[in-house]
């Protein structure tokens, strides 16, 4: 876990400095003591942590969560104890720190933010495990599917057409019962009929999108998402 710790008092710094070097294995990448000077530092550079003092001349520390784009978890570190109860109306801020600091104290403190990016890590993992293939009855026969090699489903009545890179298949099925089986980061209702790898789109132009050499119509009212999922220069 890396941080930066934000202060406009040099001896504050130093001294959370040394209390992070001594009792924590986190590395401090940087020290600021201003916000502006961090906040153009977090727009380049991922951290884990902020220690963030509240008061500093021009810029407080609530005006620099206020302007960075998801802001990591944070701990105020602050002589002033009048802003504790609107600091945690903050999702981002973990702990509320009073100087002069005690070593109890802080460690504390640390103790929440390791048991926030434990319960994160856990979910995340848990998240990130999703199905890489299914499998399909033609014929009283089951074939696997990997997802991957799909480039579009497409709804003809009672039945769906899925199309893959070598071949196609006709399933009795519907689009809303096989969209359960896929990942949505990987796939994307285009259109009432019509179901697309988003990772294997050649061409969009207007109202309908390129897949091998199948044209798929996107209906407007799934065109944004499209656009959202895409990365565009």
């Amino acid at each position: 876990m890396n941080c930066i710790i934000i202060d406009d008092e040099e001896m504050a710094r130093a001294i959370l400095t040394q209390f992070i070097v001594s009792h924590t294995n986190i590395e401090v990448v940087a020290t600021f003591s201003n916000a502006m000077d961090a906040i153009k530092f977090l727009n380049q550079n991922q951290v884990d942590l902020i220690f963030l003092d509240i008061h500093m001349p021009n810029f407080t520390g609530f005006d620099l969560i206020q302007t960075i784009k998801n802001p990591p978890h944070t701990i105020l570190v602050t002589s002033d104890s009048n802003f504790a109860i609107e600091a945690f109306e903050y999702d981002c801020i973990v702990d509320y720190l009073l100087k002069p600091i005690t070593a109890p104290r802080f460690l504390k403190a640390i103790d929440k933010v390791n048991a926030l990016a434990l319960n994160e890590s856990t979910t995340a993992t848990t998240a990130s495990v999703v199905p890489t293939d299914f499998y399909i009855n033609v014929d009283r026969r089951l074939i696997k599917i990997e997802l991957n090699s799909i480039d579009l489903i497409e709804a003809k009545g009672d039945y769906i057409h899925i199309k893959t890179e070598s071949k196609n298949y006709m399933v009795h099925s519907t689009l809303k019962n096989i969209a359960h089986k896929l990942p949505k980061e990987i796939f994307l209702k285009v259109h009432r009929s019509f179901i697309i790898n988003v990772k294997k789109i050649i061409d969009i132009e207007d109202n309908s999108v390129l897949i091998g050499k199948n044209v798929v119509p996107v209906s407007r009212s799934n065109k944004t998402e499209l656009l959202n999922r895409i990365n565009v220069l």
